[in-house]
């Protein structure tokens, strides 16, 4: 009897031990490209990387790998708004999500999108930016058609960082963008 209550307390250490710790998500395949070392290798190279992969004229095809490369196995993407009815949302999607729902109409229409400021959080392999956006159809418009704010959560696995969620909310006339978050000119 003792020694089966010892092997079923040790079985629940084990499992409440394992359950306090995951094993660490598989890493893409894409992980391991070397063209896209260089857009990992800091958090200012990962977030331009962000604005690059996402931004091109109309008819212009998206790296859509180099997009990929910059996420974690387990990141999301989390638009929020308002919907027709007025109530707010969230809308979590994966990398691939986020490829399949908005690459489209980014090519389709073009979509250049731009960090204009920049407010950042760092402890140790934790980091968390609030990059403030601009988006243009073209790069040569003169004015943004949507501004709005990135929340970016990234980790540095001592090799790399990787994105661990981009959350964001546009600006609208009733929320408009807090003077902190502005570049300073503004």
């Amino acid at each position: 009897m003792r020694i089966a209550i010892l092997v079923f307390a040790l079985a629940i250490t084990a499992t409440s031990a394992s359950a306090q710790t995951p094993p660490p998500a598989p890493a893409p395949a894409s992980a391991s490209n070397p063209a896209y070392a260089p857009d990992v290798a800091s958090m200012d190279a990962i977030v331009a990387a962000l604005y690059a992969s996402i931004s091109g004229d109309a008819g212009v095809a998206r790296d859509w790998d180099r997009f990929r490369h910059l996420f974690h196995p387990s990141a999301r993407l989390m638009p929020t708004g308002t919907d027709a009815q007025g109530q707010s949302n969230l809308r979590p999607l994966t990398p691939q999500d986020y490829v399949d729902r908005a690459g489209p109409s980014l090519v389709r229409d073009g979509f250049h999108e731009q960090e204009i400021a920049r407010r950042t959080d760092r402890y140790g392999r934790i980091a968390h930016l609030f990059s403030t956006y601009e988006a243009r159809r073209a790069a040569t418009d003169a004015r943004p058609f949507m501004r709005g704010i990135n929340s970016i959560q990234l980790f540095d696995d001592g090799t790399r960082w990787w994105i661990v969620s981009v959350y964001w909310q546009a600006e609208t006339p009733d929320l408009p963008l807090p003077a902190d978050y502005l570049p300073e000119t503004e």
